[in-house]
Protein backbone atom coordinates (compact mmCIF):
# COMPACT_ATOMS: atom_id res chain seq x y z
CA UNK A 1 0.00 0.00 0.00
CA UNK A 2 2.85 2.48 0.83
CA UNK A 3 5.10 1.81 -2.36
CA UNK A 4 1.46 2.41 -4.41
CA UNK A 5 1.06 5.58 -2.54
CA UNK A 6 4.73 6.36 -3.25
CA UNK A 7 4.33 5.86 -6.83
CA UNK A 8 1.43 8.06 -7.12
CA UNK A 9 2.85 10.57 -5.37
CA UNK A 10 6.22 10.32 -7.82
CA UNK A 11 4.05 10.64 -10.69
CA UNK A 12 2.05 13.61 -9.78
CA UNK A 13 5.75 15.69 -8.90
CA UNK A 14 6.51 14.76 -11.84
CA UNK A 15 3.50 15.60 -13.99
CA UNK A 16 4.23 18.82 -12.68
CA UNK A 17 7.62 19.24 -13.33
CA UNK A 18 6.64 18.36 -16.88
CA UNK A 19 3.70 21.51 -16.53
CA UNK A 20 6.63 23.93 -15.42
CA UNK A 21 9.70 22.68 -17.71
CA UNK A 22 7.94 22.04 -20.65
CA UNK A 23 4.50 23.48 -21.28
CA UNK A 24 2.61 26.09 -18.77
CA UNK A 25 -0.42 24.55 -16.89
CA UNK A 26 -3.09 26.92 -19.10
CA UNK A 27 -1.20 25.65 -22.28
CA UNK A 28 -2.00 22.06 -21.23
CA UNK A 29 -5.92 23.31 -20.38
CA UNK A 30 -6.03 24.70 -23.25
CA UNK A 31 -5.27 21.79 -25.31
CA UNK A 32 -7.84 19.55 -23.09
CA UNK A 33 -10.23 22.45 -24.02
CA UNK A 34 -9.53 22.13 -27.63
CA UNK A 35 -10.16 18.06 -27.50
CA UNK A 36 -13.32 18.84 -26.17
CA UNK A 37 -14.56 21.37 -28.82
CA UNK A 38 -14.55 24.19 -26.53
CA UNK A 39 -14.43 27.51 -28.02
CA UNK A 40 -13.15 30.70 -26.08
CA UNK A 41 -15.92 33.66 -26.52
CA UNK A 42 -13.17 35.83 -24.62
CA UNK A 43 -9.84 36.97 -25.46
CA UNK A 44 -8.35 38.02 -21.92
CA UNK A 45 -7.69 41.17 -23.66
CA UNK A 46 -10.38 43.01 -25.43
CA UNK A 47 -14.47 43.06 -26.26
CA UNK A 48 -13.87 41.27 -29.42
CA UNK A 49 -16.74 39.73 -30.63
CA UNK A 50 -19.27 41.80 -28.33
CA UNK A 51 -21.28 44.48 -28.90
CA UNK A 52 -23.13 47.26 -25.61
CA UNK A 53 -27.22 46.76 -25.93
CA UNK A 54 -29.54 48.63 -23.17
CA UNK A 55 -28.44 50.58 -20.67
CA UNK A 56 -25.32 52.57 -20.37
CA UNK A 57 -23.46 50.59 -17.82
CA UNK A 58 -19.82 50.24 -18.73
CA UNK A 59 -17.47 47.31 -19.56
CA UNK A 60 -14.23 47.17 -19.92
CA UNK A 61 -11.23 44.50 -19.53
CA UNK A 62 -9.45 44.35 -16.10
CA UNK A 63 -6.92 41.52 -15.60
CA UNK A 64 -8.30 38.85 -18.01
CA UNK A 65 -11.84 39.63 -17.05
CA UNK A 66 -14.71 41.48 -18.09
CA UNK A 67 -15.60 44.32 -15.76
CA UNK A 68 -19.12 45.60 -15.27
CA UNK A 69 -19.74 48.56 -13.23
CA UNK A 70 -23.25 49.07 -12.11
CA UNK A 71 -24.40 52.45 -12.75
CA UNK A 72 -26.86 54.78 -11.30
CA UNK A 73 -29.66 56.18 -13.29
CA UNK A 74 -29.63 53.35 -16.11
CA UNK A 75 -31.93 50.38 -16.86
CA UNK A 76 -30.26 46.86 -17.72
CA UNK A 77 -27.49 46.93 -19.62
CA UNK A 78 -26.13 43.90 -21.50
CA UNK A 79 -23.08 42.94 -23.14
CA UNK A 80 -24.03 40.72 -25.90
CA UNK A 81 -21.78 38.07 -28.69
CA UNK A 82 -21.98 39.45 -32.37
CA UNK A 83 -22.39 35.93 -33.21
CA UNK A 84 -26.24 34.49 -32.55
CA UNK A 85 -26.41 30.69 -31.32
CA UNK A 86 -28.35 27.80 -31.32
CA UNK A 87 -27.25 24.14 -29.30
CA UNK A 88 -24.74 25.17 -27.18
CA UNK A 89 -22.95 24.23 -23.60
CA UNK A 90 -21.35 27.49 -21.97
CA UNK A 91 -19.05 27.80 -19.28
CA UNK A 92 -17.96 30.70 -17.32
CA UNK A 93 -16.78 32.44 -13.68
CA UNK A 94 -18.72 35.07 -12.71
CA UNK A 95 -18.21 37.20 -9.14
CA UNK A 96 -20.46 40.05 -8.10
CA UNK A 97 -19.71 42.82 -5.34
CA UNK A 98 -21.96 43.04 -3.12
CA UNK A 99 -25.23 41.00 -2.11
CA UNK A 100 -28.28 43.29 -2.71
CA UNK A 101 -28.78 43.33 -6.11
CA UNK A 102 -27.87 40.42 -9.25
CA UNK A 103 -26.81 39.75 -12.53
CA UNK A 104 -27.41 36.97 -15.43
CA UNK A 105 -26.49 35.69 -18.35
CA UNK A 106 -28.67 36.11 -21.49
CA UNK A 107 -29.29 32.71 -23.88
CA UNK A 108 -30.41 32.73 -26.97
CA UNK A 109 -31.78 36.12 -26.56
CA UNK A 110 -32.76 38.95 -28.57
CA UNK A 111 -32.62 42.92 -29.24
CA UNK A 112 -36.05 45.07 -29.58
CA UNK A 113 -34.88 48.66 -30.83
CA UNK A 114 -38.34 50.25 -30.08
CA UNK A 115 -38.53 49.31 -26.54
CA UNK A 116 -37.45 50.92 -23.50
CA UNK A 117 -38.32 54.51 -24.49
CA UNK A 118 -36.30 54.34 -28.07
CA UNK A 119 -32.91 52.74 -25.94
CA UNK A 120 -33.75 49.35 -26.90
CA UNK A 121 -34.61 46.30 -24.77
CA UNK A 122 -32.69 42.64 -24.47
CA UNK A 123 -35.14 39.90 -24.04
CA UNK A 124 -35.13 36.32 -23.81
CA UNK A 125 -34.24 33.47 -21.16
CA UNK A 126 -31.79 34.48 -18.49
CA UNK A 127 -29.92 32.57 -16.34
CA UNK A 128 -29.90 34.30 -12.89
CA UNK A 129 -27.20 35.23 -10.35
CA UNK A 130 -28.16 36.13 -7.33
CA UNK A 131 -26.72 36.56 -4.24
CA UNK A 132 -29.25 38.50 -2.02
CA UNK A 133 -31.21 36.22 0.76
CA UNK A 134 -33.17 35.00 -2.03
CA UNK A 135 -30.87 33.24 -3.34
CA UNK A 136 -32.02 32.15 -6.72
CA UNK A 137 -28.75 31.78 -8.33
CA UNK A 138 -29.04 29.60 -11.62
CA UNK A 139 -32.55 29.87 -11.98
CA UNK A 140 -34.46 30.93 -15.28
CA UNK A 141 -35.85 34.23 -16.24
CA UNK A 142 -37.29 35.54 -19.37
CA UNK A 143 -35.98 38.60 -19.22
CA UNK A 144 -38.74 41.51 -20.52
CA UNK A 145 -41.29 38.93 -21.63
CA UNK A 146 -42.64 35.87 -19.41
CA UNK A 147 -40.59 36.76 -16.26
CA UNK A 148 -39.86 33.52 -13.84
CA UNK A 149 -39.83 30.44 -15.44
CA UNK A 150 -37.71 28.48 -12.96
CA UNK A 151 -37.36 30.32 -9.63
CA UNK A 152 -35.08 28.52 -7.21
CA UNK A 153 -38.29 27.08 -4.90
CA UNK A 154 -38.20 24.84 -7.24
CA UNK A 155 -35.46 23.39 -6.23
CA UNK A 156 -34.39 24.62 -2.31
CA UNK A 157 -31.41 22.26 -2.17
CA UNK A 158 -29.00 24.42 -5.16
CA UNK A 159 -29.96 27.54 -3.08
CA UNK A 160 -26.50 26.37 -1.26
CA UNK A 161 -24.47 26.58 -4.51
CA UNK A 162 -23.50 29.95 -4.83
CA UNK A 163 -20.48 31.61 -3.16
CA UNK A 164 -20.78 35.00 -2.08
CA UNK A 165 -17.78 37.30 -3.24
CA UNK A 166 -15.86 34.85 -4.75
CA UNK A 167 -15.91 33.58 -8.60
CA UNK A 168 -18.81 31.18 -9.23
CA UNK A 169 -18.28 28.33 -11.64
CA UNK A 170 -21.69 28.32 -14.17
CA UNK A 171 -22.44 25.56 -16.70
CA UNK A 172 -25.49 26.16 -19.21
CA UNK A 173 -26.96 23.12 -21.20
CA UNK A 174 -29.22 25.22 -24.27
CA UNK A 175 -29.67 21.46 -26.36
CA UNK A 176 -33.04 21.39 -28.76
CA UNK A 177 -35.70 23.12 -26.46
CA UNK A 178 -34.06 22.13 -23.30
CA UNK A 179 -31.99 24.45 -21.05
CA UNK A 180 -30.35 23.27 -18.03
CA UNK A 181 -27.57 24.54 -15.28
CA UNK A 182 -25.47 24.39 -12.95
CA UNK A 183 -23.76 26.20 -10.29
CA UNK A 184 -20.27 25.09 -9.16
CA UNK A 185 -21.13 21.69 -10.22
CA UNK A 186 -24.49 21.68 -8.57
CA UNK A 187 -27.87 20.76 -10.63
CA UNK A 188 -29.62 23.97 -10.49
CA UNK A 189 -32.53 24.42 -13.37
CA UNK A 190 -34.41 22.51 -15.69
CA UNK A 191 -36.90 24.33 -18.42
CA UNK A 192 -38.18 23.14 -21.56
CA UNK A 193 -39.51 25.46 -23.83
CA UNK A 194 -40.53 25.68 -27.52
CA UNK A 195 -39.58 29.40 -28.16
CA UNK A 196 -36.27 30.48 -28.91
CA UNK A 197 -33.85 28.29 -31.28
CA UNK A 198 -31.38 30.76 -31.88
CA UNK A 199 -30.14 33.99 -30.30
CA UNK A 200 -26.97 35.95 -28.78
CA UNK A 201 -25.65 35.15 -25.07
CA UNK A 202 -25.60 38.17 -23.13
CA UNK A 203 -23.60 39.53 -19.97
CA UNK A 204 -25.45 41.51 -17.59
CA UNK A 205 -25.21 44.53 -15.38
CA UNK A 206 -28.62 45.11 -13.67
CA UNK A 207 -29.94 48.40 -13.23
CA UNK A 208 -29.90 49.50 -9.51
CA UNK A 209 -30.57 51.89 -6.57
CA UNK A 210 -28.54 54.54 -6.00
CA UNK A 211 -26.37 53.38 -3.25
CA UNK A 212 -24.48 50.66 -5.23
CA UNK A 213 -23.47 52.92 -8.07
CA UNK A 214 -19.91 51.86 -8.86
CA UNK A 215 -19.94 47.96 -7.97
CA UNK A 216 -18.56 45.81 -10.40
CA UNK A 217 -19.85 42.93 -11.92
CA UNK A 218 -16.36 40.37 -13.45
CA UNK A 219 -17.10 37.77 -15.78
CA UNK A 220 -13.97 35.51 -16.89
CA UNK A 221 -13.08 32.17 -18.86
CA UNK A 222 -16.07 32.50 -21.39
CA UNK A 223 -15.90 28.94 -23.38
CA UNK A 224 -18.62 27.82 -25.72
CA UNK A 225 -19.23 24.15 -27.35
CA UNK A 226 -21.70 23.85 -30.41
CA UNK A 227 -20.83 20.73 -32.02
CA UNK A 228 -20.56 16.57 -31.05
CA UNK A 229 -22.28 18.17 -27.67
CA UNK A 230 -22.61 15.75 -24.70
CA UNK A 231 -24.58 16.57 -22.21
CA UNK A 232 -24.05 16.44 -18.21
CA UNK A 233 -26.17 13.67 -16.04
CA UNK A 234 -28.51 15.95 -14.48
CA UNK A 235 -30.38 14.54 -11.31
CA UNK A 236 -33.63 12.95 -11.58
CA UNK A 237 -34.49 14.40 -8.55
CA UNK A 238 -34.77 18.31 -9.80
CA UNK A 239 -38.16 19.62 -10.93
CA UNK A 240 -38.38 20.41 -14.87
CA UNK A 241 -40.63 22.67 -15.72
CA UNK A 242 -41.83 21.68 -19.55
CA UNK A 243 -43.37 24.53 -21.43
CA UNK A 244 -44.34 22.21 -24.29
CA UNK A 245 -48.15 21.47 -23.84
CA UNK A 246 -49.24 18.57 -23.07
CA UNK A 247 -45.55 16.75 -23.34
CA UNK A 248 -43.46 14.38 -21.42
CA UNK A 249 -39.96 14.36 -22.11
CA UNK A 250 -37.98 11.30 -21.49
CA UNK A 251 -36.48 12.56 -18.60
CA UNK A 252 -39.95 13.54 -16.66
CA UNK A 253 -40.87 9.77 -18.16
CA UNK A 254 -38.14 8.69 -16.56
CA UNK A 255 -38.62 10.34 -13.15
CA UNK A 256 -42.52 8.49 -13.09
CA UNK A 257 -44.40 11.45 -14.63
CA UNK A 258 -47.75 10.67 -16.41
CA UNK A 259 -49.83 13.10 -18.22
CA UNK A 260 -53.32 13.48 -16.48
CA UNK A 261 -54.67 14.99 -19.50
CA UNK A 262 -53.29 14.15 -23.11
CA UNK A 263 -54.40 17.25 -25.03
CA UNK A 264 -56.82 15.20 -27.26
CA UNK A 265 -59.97 14.19 -24.95
CA UNK A 266 -61.12 13.36 -21.67
CA UNK A 267 -59.64 9.58 -21.09
CA UNK A 268 -59.35 9.45 -17.50
CA UNK A 269 -61.43 11.66 -16.46
CA UNK A 270 -65.58 11.35 -15.59
CA UNK A 271 -68.23 13.71 -13.82
CA UNK A 272 -68.26 13.84 -10.16
CA UNK A 273 -71.49 13.74 -10.22
CA UNK A 274 -72.71 10.75 -12.55
CA UNK A 275 -68.88 8.97 -13.22
CA UNK A 276 -69.80 9.48 -16.90
CA UNK A 277 -68.73 12.03 -18.76
CA UNK A 278 -70.74 15.25 -18.72
CA UNK A 279 -72.68 16.19 -21.88
CA UNK A 280 -72.52 19.77 -21.62
CA UNK A 281 -70.56 22.53 -19.91
CA UNK A 282 -67.19 20.95 -20.68
CA UNK A 283 -64.98 21.53 -24.12
CA UNK A 284 -61.27 20.20 -25.44
CA UNK A 285 -60.10 22.48 -28.05
CA UNK A 286 -56.60 23.72 -29.13
CA UNK A 287 -55.08 21.38 -26.74
CA UNK A 288 -56.62 22.68 -23.52
CA UNK A 289 -59.99 21.70 -21.51
CA UNK A 290 -62.18 24.36 -20.99
CA UNK A 291 -64.59 25.29 -18.44
CA UNK A 292 -67.80 26.50 -20.45
CA UNK A 293 -69.12 29.81 -19.32
CA UNK A 294 -72.47 29.55 -17.76
CA UNK A 295 -74.47 31.74 -14.96
CA UNK A 296 -71.05 31.77 -12.46
CA UNK A 297 -72.76 29.25 -9.96
CA UNK A 298 -70.81 26.64 -8.59
CA UNK A 299 -71.39 22.97 -10.43
CA UNK A 300 -74.76 24.22 -12.19
CA UNK A 301 -73.85 23.23 -15.53
CA UNK A 302 -71.44 20.67 -16.99
CA UNK A 303 -70.72 19.92 -12.72
CA UNK A 304 -67.33 19.15 -11.58
CA UNK A 305 -64.90 16.47 -13.40
CA UNK A 306 -62.51 14.23 -11.71
CA UNK A 307 -60.05 12.05 -12.51
CA UNK A 308 -60.59 8.25 -12.80
CA UNK A 309 -57.47 7.41 -10.58
CA UNK A 310 -56.87 8.15 -7.36
CA UNK A 311 -53.54 9.23 -5.52
CA UNK A 312 -52.19 9.43 -2.00
CA UNK A 313 -48.51 11.40 -2.26
CA UNK A 314 -48.16 12.99 -5.52
CA UNK A 315 -46.58 15.90 -7.09
CA UNK A 316 -49.29 17.40 -9.65
CA UNK A 317 -48.80 20.28 -11.84
CA UNK A 318 -50.98 22.47 -14.36
CA UNK A 319 -51.49 25.30 -15.99
CA UNK A 320 -54.65 27.28 -16.30
CA UNK A 321 -55.86 30.62 -17.67
CA UNK A 322 -58.67 32.82 -16.41
CA UNK A 323 -60.71 34.96 -18.10
CA UNK A 324 -61.93 38.48 -16.31
CA UNK A 325 -63.74 37.74 -13.31
CA UNK A 326 -63.57 34.01 -13.26
CA UNK A 327 -63.43 31.31 -10.71
CA UNK A 328 -62.60 27.71 -10.38
CA UNK A 329 -60.09 25.37 -8.64
CA UNK A 330 -58.34 22.20 -8.78
CA UNK A 331 -58.99 20.15 -5.93
CA UNK A 332 -56.92 16.87 -4.33
CA UNK A 333 -58.02 13.95 -1.96
CA UNK A 334 -61.08 14.32 -3.31
CA UNK A 335 -62.97 11.15 -2.21
CA UNK A 336 -66.73 11.46 -3.44
CA UNK A 337 -67.94 9.99 -0.34
CA UNK A 338 -69.98 13.94 0.92
CA UNK A 339 -73.03 13.81 -1.84
CA UNK A 340 -72.94 17.08 -2.10
CA UNK A 341 -75.21 19.37 -4.41
CA UNK A 342 -72.88 21.50 -5.17
CA UNK A 343 -68.96 21.25 -5.77
CA UNK A 344 -67.71 17.93 -4.47
CA UNK A 345 -65.39 18.00 -1.01
CA UNK A 346 -61.86 18.14 -1.38
CA UNK A 347 -58.56 20.15 -0.26
CA UNK A 348 -58.44 23.36 -2.88
CA UNK A 349 -55.41 25.27 -5.00
CA UNK A 350 -58.01 28.21 -5.45
CA UNK A 351 -57.67 28.86 -9.31
CA UNK A 352 -59.44 32.69 -9.32
CA UNK A 353 -58.93 36.55 -10.54
CA UNK A 354 -58.44 38.43 -7.27
CA UNK A 355 -59.32 41.48 -8.68
CA UNK A 356 -62.71 41.09 -10.20
CA UNK A 357 -64.36 37.92 -7.96
CA UNK A 358 -66.06 38.78 -4.95
CA UNK A 359 -64.62 35.63 -3.77
CA UNK A 360 -61.63 37.10 -3.30
CA UNK A 361 -62.67 39.53 -0.41
CA UNK A 362 -64.56 36.71 1.34
CA UNK A 363 -63.56 33.83 3.97
CA UNK A 364 -60.66 35.54 6.09
CA UNK A 365 -57.17 37.04 5.44
CA UNK A 366 -57.57 36.61 1.79
CA UNK A 367 -57.82 32.74 2.15
CA UNK A 368 -59.82 32.62 -0.88
CA UNK A 369 -57.64 34.20 -2.89
CA UNK A 370 -55.41 32.78 -6.12
CA UNK A 371 -53.26 30.28 -5.18
CA UNK A 372 -54.29 29.59 -0.96
CA UNK A 373 -55.58 26.84 0.43
CA UNK A 374 -59.44 27.81 -0.34
CA UNK A 375 -61.38 29.16 2.42
CA UNK A 376 -57.96 27.59 4.97
CA UNK A 377 -54.57 29.07 4.30
CA UNK A 378 -53.46 32.16 2.51
CA UNK A 379 -51.71 32.34 -0.40
CA UNK A 380 -48.10 34.17 -0.33
CA UNK A 381 -49.00 37.66 -1.87
CA UNK A 382 -45.65 37.95 -3.47
CA UNK A 383 -46.19 39.42 -7.28
CA UNK A 384 -43.86 38.14 -9.15
CA UNK A 385 -46.04 34.84 -9.06
CA UNK A 386 -49.28 36.71 -10.57
CA UNK A 387 -49.78 36.91 -14.51
CA UNK A 388 -51.97 39.24 -16.10
CA UNK A 389 -55.86 37.33 -16.56
CA UNK A 390 -55.63 36.19 -19.92
CA UNK A 391 -51.83 34.59 -20.00
CA UNK A 392 -50.96 30.78 -18.53
CA UNK A 393 -50.34 30.18 -15.30
CA UNK A 394 -48.37 27.16 -13.79
CA UNK A 395 -50.00 25.18 -10.71
CA UNK A 396 -47.86 22.88 -8.74
CA UNK A 397 -49.36 20.85 -5.90
CA UNK A 398 -46.61 18.48 -3.99
CA UNK A 399 -48.27 15.94 -0.97
CA UNK A 400 -45.11 13.75 0.29
CA UNK A 401 -45.61 10.96 1.92
CA UNK A 402 -45.41 12.33 5.58
CA UNK A 403 -48.53 14.62 4.63
CA UNK A 404 -46.70 17.95 3.85
CA UNK A 405 -47.97 19.71 1.26
CA UNK A 406 -46.65 22.65 -0.77
CA UNK A 407 -48.87 24.89 -3.69
CA UNK A 408 -46.38 26.64 -5.97
CA UNK A 409 -47.73 29.60 -8.04
CA UNK A 410 -45.56 30.30 -11.42
CA UNK A 411 -42.71 27.92 -9.77
CA UNK A 412 -42.86 30.46 -6.47
CA UNK A 413 -43.98 28.92 -3.24
CA UNK A 414 -46.95 30.22 -2.14
CA UNK A 415 -48.01 28.10 1.00
CA UNK A 416 -46.84 25.01 3.31
CA UNK A 417 -48.82 22.90 5.74
CA UNK A 418 -49.27 19.86 7.22
CA UNK A 419 -52.18 17.10 6.60
CA UNK A 420 -53.82 16.07 9.76
CA UNK A 421 -51.51 18.18 11.84
CA UNK A 422 -53.12 19.53 15.12
CA UNK A 423 -52.33 23.04 13.74
CA UNK A 424 -54.69 21.98 10.23
CA UNK A 425 -57.50 20.63 12.10
CA UNK A 426 -57.37 23.87 13.84
CA UNK A 427 -58.21 25.78 11.26
CA UNK A 428 -60.37 23.33 9.82
CA UNK A 429 -62.69 24.13 12.61
CA UNK A 430 -62.81 27.76 12.16
CA UNK A 431 -63.48 27.07 8.44
CA UNK A 432 -66.58 26.09 6.05
CA UNK A 433 -65.61 22.46 6.25
CA UNK A 434 -65.83 22.48 9.48
CA UNK A 435 -68.91 20.56 9.95
CA UNK A 436 -67.04 17.29 7.61
CA UNK A 437 -65.45 15.07 9.74
CA UNK A 438 -62.35 14.36 8.96
CA UNK A 439 -61.76 16.72 6.26
CA UNK A 440 -58.66 17.26 4.08
CA UNK A 441 -57.38 13.92 6.09
CA UNK A 442 -58.19 11.01 3.02
CA UNK A 443 -55.47 8.73 2.72
CA UNK A 444 -56.26 8.74 -1.25
CA UNK A 445 -58.45 10.64 -3.53
CA UNK A 446 -59.24 11.87 -6.84
CA UNK A 447 -58.26 14.91 -8.45
CA UNK A 448 -61.08 17.75 -9.72
CA UNK A 449 -61.11 20.40 -11.63
CA UNK A 450 -64.04 22.55 -10.89
CA UNK A 451 -67.04 23.93 -12.93
CA UNK A 452 -68.02 27.66 -10.96
CA UNK A 453 -69.78 29.15 -14.28
CA UNK A 454 -66.49 30.88 -15.11
CA UNK A 455 -65.00 30.64 -18.45
CA UNK A 456 -61.15 28.93 -17.27
CA UNK A 457 -59.13 26.60 -19.34
CA UNK A 458 -56.43 23.85 -18.53
CA UNK A 459 -53.74 22.06 -19.81
CA UNK A 460 -50.53 20.54 -19.68
CA UNK A 461 -51.88 18.59 -15.91
CA UNK A 462 -49.75 16.11 -15.30
CA UNK A 463 -48.98 14.13 -11.84
CA UNK A 464 -45.99 11.76 -10.84
CA UNK A 465 -47.44 9.49 -7.67
CA UNK A 466 -44.74 8.81 -4.37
Amino acid sequence: MKKNLFTRIAAVALLSAACLTYWSCSTIKANEDQKENWKSLFDGKSLKGWKKLGGDAPYEVVDGAIVGTMTKGTPNSFLVTEQEYGDFILELDIKLEGNSTNSGIQTRSHFDPSGNKGKGRVYGRQVEIDPTARAWSGGIYDEARRLWLYPLDLNEKAKEAYKLEEYNHVRIEAIGNELKTWINGVPTAYVIDTLDPTGFIGLQVHSIPNELDGKKVYFKNIKIQTSNLKAKDFSTDVHIVNLAPNHLSAAEEKAGYKLLFNGQNLTGWKSARTGQLPDKGWEVKNGQVNVLKSDGGESTNGGDIVSEEQFAAFDLSFEFKLTPGANSGVKYFVTLKEKTHGSAIGLEFQVLDDALHPDAKMGRNGNRTLASLYDLITSNKDGRARRTIGEWNRGRVVVTPDNKVTHYLNGIKMLTYERGSQSFKDIVATSKYKDWENFGEAKQGHILLQDHGDAVSYRNIKIKSY
